[in-house]
């Protein structure tokens, strides 16, 4: 592919032969891909570190381990680019949206504007459905109109997805490029980037404004590449903004020390509580999923939600309960329209788009629809939901999916499981816990 000096604005690359550029007269900058101390290789493009007797090549040089998925960076190598230089049409008024913001919203709102403005680090704390995305808009179309680089990122691409058409939507004029692992298409200088936090390792210093959605998810939050690459990606003198529901201890300790400010917001913009986990014991679930049966109660539930014509979602622990939960349920319920979604699935993405469009009633699926994804009117059932693999902040999420628009507010939320967890009983006491903080601030108006 050959490249264009606008595509290495802010873009990092290991290699740049191509004669044009250089008779470009740019300056390119370079600086080595790994570095080497002692018994020790630190790459330049993840920030992660690796002794050398583990990654030593047969030519004695070192390649990093950690970020091979985007090619191998080798110490025989320099990370190359362009220094960032907005080079963007000025446009005064690139908002388009014509929502409305809540006073709570607005107030966050104005905060991450001013927020912008200044830079350093920000977090958003907001219950799932608050309208996090909307309270962006002000700030990102400030950013905008003074000309500066702009990226929102998420650990998820579903997220990614999820966010393109809103911001297509709310800055019509403005050209903008989503970025993840096996888009269409081929990268494009854009003043508004829409990414995986995985693509940031692609970038150095290129932002202005970097957003990092859903900062609590896998595998961003268990990453130190992905934050050293965020940082990074951002320039030095740029604003990096966290969004979340469930902030991790780290940021909760970063707000205490004072070295991050917080918006925080404990109400979803239509004045709904969140709804709240009811839990029914099944210890026997899974041998009765063996059998090609779910338990009765289970089979009571999804009888119950077909006589209502509701749409759900079933999150099941693993891949290899998504096929003997989708037999069982056929055999329950033959007229059902519904797909099993993983992280893995080759038509992932053209699966969910069905439920989007209501073309499926019910998506079974793992832990990688449970958040950044808005399917209006839908209930949310968990099978095994004691399993390891849902930690807290994955059920609360998991528990945000419904409820999330004005026109279908409230849901069922129901956990079927072996037993109490800390984590089951965790998560249902902080959806009680936000919902009476938002009660006593008066921002719960409708229930």
């Amino acid at each position: 592919m050959v490249l264009k000096p606008q595509q290495l604005y802010g873009r990092q690359v290991l290699s740049v032969t191509q004669p044009e550029l250089s008779e470009t007269g740019l300056k390119l900058k370079g600086r080595p891909a790994i570095l080497e101390a002692g018994d020790w290789c630190i790459c330049q493009r993840c920030g992660q570190k690796s002794r050398r007797n583990q990654v030593q090549l047969p030519d004695e040089t070192t390649y990093c381990c950690h970020c091979f998925q985007l090619g191998r960076v080798t110490s025989n190598q320099s990370l190359w680019s362009l220094p960032e230089e907005n080079q963007f049409s000025p446009q005064p008024r690139p908002l388009t949206w014509q929502g409305q913001l809540t006073t709570a919203q607005a107030a966050c709102s104005r905060e991450i504007r001013d927020f912008f403005q200044t830079g350093g680090n920000h977090l958003l704390w907001a219950v799932t459905g608050a309208g996090k995305t909307e309270m962006l808009f002000e700030g990102v179309g400030w950013a905008l109109s003074q000309g500066l680089r702009v990226a929102i990122a998420s650990p998820r691409v579903d997220v990614c997805l999820e966010l393109m058409p809103r911001f297509e939507a709310a800055f019509a004029t403005v050209p903008q490029v989503t970025l993840y692992g096996d888009m269409p298409g081929q990268y494009q200088y854009c003043q508004l980037t829409i990414c995986t936090t995985h693509q940031l390792l692609r970038f150095y210093h290129a932002f202005d404004v970097l957003v990092i959605d859903e900062v609590d998810a896998f595998p961003f939050a268990a990453d130190d590449g992905l934050h050293y690459a965020a940082q990074q990606a951002k320039k030095q003198s740029g604003a990096l903004l966290y969004l979340t529901a469930t902030p991790s201890q780290a940021l909760l300790k970063s707000q205490r020390q004072g070295r991050i400010q917080v918006s925080y917001l404990p109400a979803r913009y239509h004045g709904y509580p969140l709804p709240e986990i009811t839990v029914k014991l099944t210890p026997a679930w899974r041998k009765r999923l063996k059998k090609g049966r779910l338990p009765s109660q289970i089979r009571q539930t999804l009888m119950s939600l077909m006589r209502q014509q509701h749409r759900f979602l079933i999150f099941v622990p693993h891949i290899s309960n998504l096929a003997p939960t989708g037999a069982a349920l056929k055999q329950l319920i033959p007229e059902l329209s519904f797909e099993t979604v993983h992280a893995a699935d080759p038509k992932r993405h053209e699966k969910v788009q069905l439920m989007r469009d209501l073309a499926i009633n019910c998506l079974i699926t793992t832990t990688i629809l449970e958040r950044g994804i808005t399917f209006p009117g839908i209930d949310v059932i968990v099978i095994g939901a004691n399993d390891p693999v849902f930690s807290t902040a994955a059920l609360v999420q998991i528990a945000g999916r419904v409820g999330r628009k004005e026109t279908a507010p409230t849901g069922l939320v129901r956990f079927f499981a072996d037993c109490y967890t800390r984590e089951i009983r965790e998560a249902n006491r902080q959806i009680k816990f936000v919902n009476s903080r938002a009660r006593r601030s008066g921002l719960l108006k409708k229930g």
